[in-house]
């Protein structure tokens, strides 16, 4: 697609093969267990069925994590504990393999890609393309995205640049073979926008959604939680538009990252929802593109509360709770084993008839509860 194409439609969102769910569900109550005894993993199981339209799914064959990297000019209101310049030198640091989202990536077999949209450098700093071959000014939107306290973050140019620009990631890496995506992000002072969003959009106060992002103290806190009530004020009156909420109040990253999560749902491929950034980018993304949230799982529980107020509003329950704020797609990567042990165990446990096992007793069926199979879920 042309990431030049102006505005934020989207072709309409498939559903999830429901043929292959019943099929998948179906075959859950005649492996060797009880119904429903594996939990969270037979649901799973289902949803990956419906995602690749086939019963029992296929083993992922390339995970991608793509970062997206942008700085804030909000955060020269002192909302975060580390200078803006982090963010560029973090972006190098991806690229030479010493992060927590590189290292988590190597254990899962997961393969990982930046993208600078939005970098406060003078040129970007990373590639272009799936393989480096296309020129990086075709990912980069613009230096840094405004001050959302005082300015809108983007001019309707680049939002919908930065949104096209997701959704020709989505494709390249789609088109690569990517068969699950783990979207993340890096930016110094990327947890105010994504709170405003969440707030904007769930109709919360400041107090409700801001959180400590990269640990600040009491005294920033309280700057964080004047920036977003100042950038609530100034996008308030487009809550009705989640695009123009993303243009207004959010950033180029957030708004490549919403891009991503709705094309990818365009193209039916399934998505792991990383922390508080990318549900932000998620919630506006199911407005833009209703019923892509069916083809996202959430991988984790992130401590911003604006986080758990998003994932709430989609419907979904993250796979892992583990104090993580860290961002950069780490918790949606955690996720990754949750996903992989509940498409093998629908795709190689036996049937009650391969095992000559016997199956649930019926009441007064004469079979007793001494079967494997014979208590209830």
């Amino acid at each position: 697609m042309d990431p030049d194409a102006s505005g934020s439609a989207v072709p309409a969102v498939p559903p999830l093969d429901s043929d292959a769910m019943a099929a998948a569900r179906q075959r859950q109550t005649e492996l060797t267990k009880p119904p429903g005894a594996l939990g969270r993993l037979e649901d799973l199981s289902i949803w990956l069925a419906g995602a690749q339209a086939t019963c029992p799914p296929r083993p992922f064959a390339r995970i991608r994590a793509v970062v997206i990297a942008g700085d804030h000019g909000v955060a020269q209101a002192g909302v975060s504990a580390f200078p803006s310049d982090v963010t560029a030198q973090m972006v190098s640091n991806f690229a030479a393999g010493g992060a927590a989202v590189n290292v988590l990536a190597r254990q899962v077999g997961a393969a990982v890609r930046v993208v600078d949209v939005s970098v406060d450098t003078a040129r970007p700093l990373t590639p272009g393309g799936v393989d480096g071959s296309a020129a990086p000014e075709r990912y980069r939107v613009r230096r840094s995205s405004g001050r959302i306290d005082r300015t809108d973050a983007l001019s309707v140019a680049e939002a919908d640049a930065a949104f096209a620009v997701g959704r020709l990631i989505a494709d390249e890496e789609i088109d690569a073979g990517a068969d699950l995506l783990v979207p993340g992000e890096m930016g110094i002072g990327n947890t105010t926008p994504a709170a405003t969003i969440v707030a904007l959009l769930c109709d919360r106060e400041p107090i409700e959604v801001v959180g400590r992002g990269t640990g600040i103290d009491d005294q920033r806190w309280m700057l964080k939680t004047a920036a977003i009530r100042d950038a609530m004020r100034r996008g308030r009156p487009f809550t009705g538009d989640a695009h123009s909420v993303l243009r207004i109040v959010g950033g180029a990253d957030l708004l490549a990252l919403a891009g991503l999560l709705a094309q990818s749902a365009v193209r039916r491929t399934p998505v792991i929802l990383d922390g508080v950034i990318v549900c932000a980018a998620a919630l506006a993304a199911e407005r833009i593109a209703p019923g892509a949230s069916q083809w996202w799982v959430a991988g984790t529980r992130s401590t911003e509360p604006a986080q758990g107020i998003a994932l709430d509003a989609l419907g979904l329950t993250p796979l892992v709770d583990a104090g993580l704020r860290l961002g950069e797609g780490t918790g949606a990567l955690l996720a990754v084993p949750f996903l992989r042990a509940a498409q093998a165990t629908l795709a190689e446990m036996a049937t009650f008839d391969q095992a000559g096992v016997s199956g649930k007793a019926e009441v007064g069926g004469g079979q007793g509860d001494s079967g494997p199979a014979a208590g209830a879920p």
